[in-house]
């Protein structure tokens, strides 16, 4: 017994009592504490993982938002994890820079569809967004034109930088990407009003005419916008908001931004290079009627095409008689003939910004002799490149647009829609600060045609005909001039976004007729 007694003192069992009950306790005390620990742990490594997320969390919204406590602590990431963080800073750049919001009182939303090519279009959004700041609407993204002959299926923004559109106008006027839901129904139901607005109209009639219509229906839709405001006697903060919009607002896609640098390195790797707006396209002929040097199956093939398309209006057409009034592109020989003549470099290069030239080889062939250093986008970038830019027009127009911007010289033979807004973009200051003055030429087409046709049948000499050409040329190089205006004739005078001056001076009230 005494032997029991000294065994159950040994495990500190005697004297307690319920031995069962304190068995159980005595378990808690080794299992619990156990328990404890490990939620304890549990406890902290969560609240860890939840501390490290926030600080993460914060220090980006610091990078995005603006300065923020933890924008000055040291960088506790790796070399690799800051090269990644430092791109996410450079793309929120711009959201740091945001201006602040216009409020105003909404007159209602104004929707457009657009007609026509790349640069046409490009124009009529700048004119569109002017309209809709001055009436004090909200202006839905525009619509591209997807019916015209080029088919071109792409949106708004699979050319355009959308939100920077919108964001960096946000200070003018409210631009949506899309009707507010309560007010689509109305569309669904035809329950607005649609209208082509009048050609070269002043901002009173849209004042007068149709703000009154956006009042009533709540949403209008214009579904012309080529030319429908007119280039001058507008008020002089319209003007620069025109200019705003072409040369900041409207970015091209980052995607065909970099495709364009890449063009323009390869090009700046060989030296200067030269733009040749070539605008000697199928359709072109087609529309304009002009056929000097095609072959009688040319001629009945852009003569089909012509009266395929109803709404190029005009039909019978006198390709000789308009080539002698100066509104026929040049062809490729006659632009042969003049860039030789005005003692461009025959070996500097020379892109050609257009479309498949009509007649091919058998028409480039003297081009090509004079300037042997011919290259296209197709030639100085790989398939691949392009293959997502195959079939959409207004994206290929788009590349074209960038490298024409930063040529050395920039010579459109044509005075189309294109060749008009690349001369008035090189003009703008930015643009010169950046790059110096680039030489454009502006070839008097009227007096060409005659002076080329006198040296073909021998009239001129070579020198001759070369000192005349450069001599009627010495005022066409993108010198800084006033626009021709001539009142109730605003198709015959000079296009505003060709020549924006007013977008080059300081502001002065006093050239303003009227006030946004």
């Amino acid at each position: 017994m005494e032997e029991r007694e000294r065994r159950r003192r040994r495990w500190g069992v005697l004297g307690l009592k319920g031995t069962d009950s304190h068995v159980e306790k005595l378990k808690s005390c080794i299992v619990f504490p156990h328990r404890s620990r490990m939620k304890l742990w549990m406890i902290r490594a969560t609240t860890m993982v939840l501390l490290w997320t926030c600080f993460v969390q914060f220090t980006t919204l610091g990078e995005l938002w603006g300065p923020s406590v933890l924008k000055g602590w040291p960088s506790c990431f790796s070399h690799e994890y800051s090269s990644v963080t430092s791109s996410l800073v450079v793309k929120s750049v711009p959201a740091r820079a945001l201006p602040p919001k216009r409020v105003y009182q909404n007159n209602g939303y104004l929707m457009v569809s657009c007609n026509g090519g790349l640069n046409q279009m490009r124009a009529a959004i700048c004119d569109m967004v002017a309209i809709a700041r001055y009436l004090n609407v909200t202006l839905i993204v525009p619509e591209l034109d997807k019916t015209s002959f080029w088919a071109d299926p792409s949106e708004f923004e699979d050319i355009f930088d959308i939100d920077h559109f919108i964001t960096s106008l946000r200070d003018e006027v409210r631009i949506l990407k899309e009707l507010p839901r309560r007010l689509k129904r109305r569309v669904v139901l035809g329950m607005i009003y649609t209208m082509p607005p009048i050609s070269w109209s002043d901002i009173s009639y849209y004042q007068h005419q149709v703000l009154p219509l956006i009042r009533k229906y709540k949403v209008v839709h214009l579904n012309r916008t080529d030319a429908r405001l007119a280039n001058n006697g507008l008020p002089f903060e319209i003007q620069k908001l025109r200019c705003r919009v072409n040369f900041g607002a409207l970015k091209f896609t980052p995607q065909i931004e970099e495709l364009g640098k890449k063009v323009i390195r390869l090009l700046r790797q060989k030296g200067p290079f030269m733009v040749l707006h070539l605008r000697y396209e199928m359709d072109m002929l087609a529309f304009s009627g002009c056929n000097q040097g095609c072959n009688k199956d040319e001629v009945e093939e852009l003569t089909r095409m012509r009266y395929a398309y109803p709404w190029w209006k005009e039909k019978i057409i006198n390709s000789e008689l308009k080539r002698r009034d100066g509104l026929c592109p040049l062809t490729p020989e006659e632009t042969a003939l003049t860039l030789r003549a005005l003692d461009i470099d025959s070996s500097i290069q020379v892109y050609i910004a257009a479309g498949e030239i009509y007649g091919g080889t058998r028409r480039m062939a003297s081009l090509a002799a004079a300037y042997p250093n011919l290259v296209r986008k197709e030639t100085l970038l790989e398939p691949s490149e392009l293959r997502f830019f195959q079939n959409h027009s207004s994206q290929m127009a788009a590349l074209d647009y960038l490298v024409s911007l930063e040529s050395d010289i920039f010579v459109p033979t044509y005075d189309g829609n294109m060749a008009k807004v690349v001369d008035g973009h090189r003009r703008s200051p930015i643009l010169c600060r950046h790059l110096g003055f680039r030489k454009t030429i502006l070839l008097d087409r009227n007096l060409l045609v005659d002076l080329i046709d006198q040296y073909n049948d021998g009239s001129f000499t070579w020198n001759e005909f070369s000192t005349a050409v450069k001599e009627a040329h010495a005022e066409h190089m993108g010198n800084p001039t006033k626009r021709l205006v001539i009142p109730d004739r605003p198709k015959e005078e000079d296009y505003f976004y060709s020549n924006p001056w007013e977008c080059f001076e300081p502001s002065n009230e006093g050239e303003t007729s009227s006030s946004i």
